[in-house]
């Protein structure tokens, strides 16, 4: 007997066919908002590099640097969004520098000028980078992300600042963003800065949730800086921690950031986890062809009966590295030529005179993503699914 005719039926059969998800019942009026939520931004130096030729050729940018072509190939998803997300990972400095590397990252401010004008409405900041440089770098970061229009949440210039909750009107609706992170071992907080960024605890998680819920919040977003670098799989704690949240508290999604590759997205007692997306933009000194791989979370929430309905979609994009060179010496025909961001799936719906060898990396970007982010369950009942622009 086949699915259809078991579910037309009374008959019950042990071991049989699961029985349909029961859709949700859509709420009359009911309203409705989409949000696009990436991964790490990590201003390595060759990326600064990147936008200072970059702004010799377009003489656009502040104090000669432009990162508007770095990440132009996201922006068709990300202003798509009613409300984009991004997770700044490290402080900025001033618009000329000096900059610093890992492991005490200090980057152009300039970045976040791109990052809003490609279309993120707010950032994540709590990270184990956040304090590299003290509480004078935080409050620097924040001052210019107020400058360039860009909400945040999860470090704080004053113990005041760090009780206020991110509520952003998302077509009619409050979202609350909420951030946490683990501590660096590198740079601790001094105890008596303790506030200056929010560290993980499901006990402030919650408080910061009834916080949110107080002041009108009607949905509640959580980014978590957390997990393992380099593994592809959810560490435990991670699996322990969002299990405890989907569990107690009512936080509608939650968000993962830090290993610097692709992890799973699972649906988990019915909220949906992203536990990594890998990075937006980043360009480490020994790139491993999985931290170059990235993902654009797309959650479609629908206000029904019993809440909110959260559909998941995915967009897998790829950071472009040019191949190392001395100074003078020509890349082999078809090479990278600089650093971009890329959306894999424009790049191979349309690849136009792409050489063989780069289409190849493509497509490797594309089915290695979608296995890491199935590797829990998720294409099952659960519905994650690519996300076409034409939807």
């Amino acid at each position: 007997m086949g699915c259809a005719l078991a579910a037309a039926t009374t008959l019950v059969l042990v071991g049989g066919c699961a029985s349909p998800p029961v859709e949700p019942q859509t709420k009359s009026g009911g309203r409705s908002f989409s949000v696009a939520a990436a991964g790490d931004v990590l201003i390595h130096p060759e990326l600064v590099e990147q936008g200072a030729k970059d702004a010799k050729r377009s003489g656009k940018g502040e104090a000669g640097l432009d990162f508007g072509p770095l990440m132009a190939g996201v922006r068709p998803v990300i202003s798509k969004a009613d409300l984009a997300i991004c997770h700044m990972e490290t402080p900025v400095g001033k618009p000329e520098g000096p900059f610093e590397g890992y492991p005490e990252f200090l980057v152009p401010p300039q970045i976040l000028t791109t990052l809003k004008d490609v279309g993120y409405d707010t950032c994540s900041t709590a990270s184990n980078h956040t304090y590299d440089h003290g509480l004078k770098a935080v409050r620097r970061t924040l001052d210019a992300m107020d400058k360039v229009g860009l909400g945040h949440t999860g470090s704080a210039r004053t113990p005041e600042e760090a009780q206020k909750v991110n509520i952003r009107d998302v077509k009619g609706v409050k979202v609350a963003h909420l951030s946490y992170s683990w501590e660096s071992f590198l740079n601790p907080t001094p105890a008596k800065e303790s506030w200056a960024f929010n560290r993980i605890s499901t006990e402030e998680i919650k408080k910061a949730e009834v916080r949110a819920r107080q002041q009108g919040a009607e949905v509640v977003i959580l980014s978590l800086h957390w997990g393992l670098e380099h593994y592809n799989e959810p560490s435990v704690p991670q699996l322990e921690l969002a299990e405890r949240l989907t569990k107690e508290t009512g936080i509608n999604l939650v968000i993962g950031h830090h290993a610097h590759v692709v992890q799973p997205i699972q649906k988990l007692n019915g909220t949906w986890v992203a536990y990594g997306l890998g990075n937006q933009v980043a360009r480490h000194s020994s790139p491993t062809g999985l931290t170059e791989e990235g993902v654009i979370g797309w959650f479609e929430f629908r206000e029904t009966d019993d809440g909110w309905d959260v559909a998941a979609r995915y967009r897998t994009t790829l950071v472009d590295i040019p191949p190392e060179s001395e100074p003078g010496e020509e890349h082999p025909a078809g090479s990278v030529e600089e650093h971009r961001v890329a959306d894999v799936r424009k790049v191979l719906d349309a690849p136009g005179d792409l050489s063989p060898e780069r289409l190849a990396r493509y497509r490797l970007a594309a089915e290695r993503t979608r296995g890491f982010l199935f590797n829990r369950g998720a294409p099952g009942g659960d519905g994650l699914t690519e996300l076409s622009l034409t939807e």
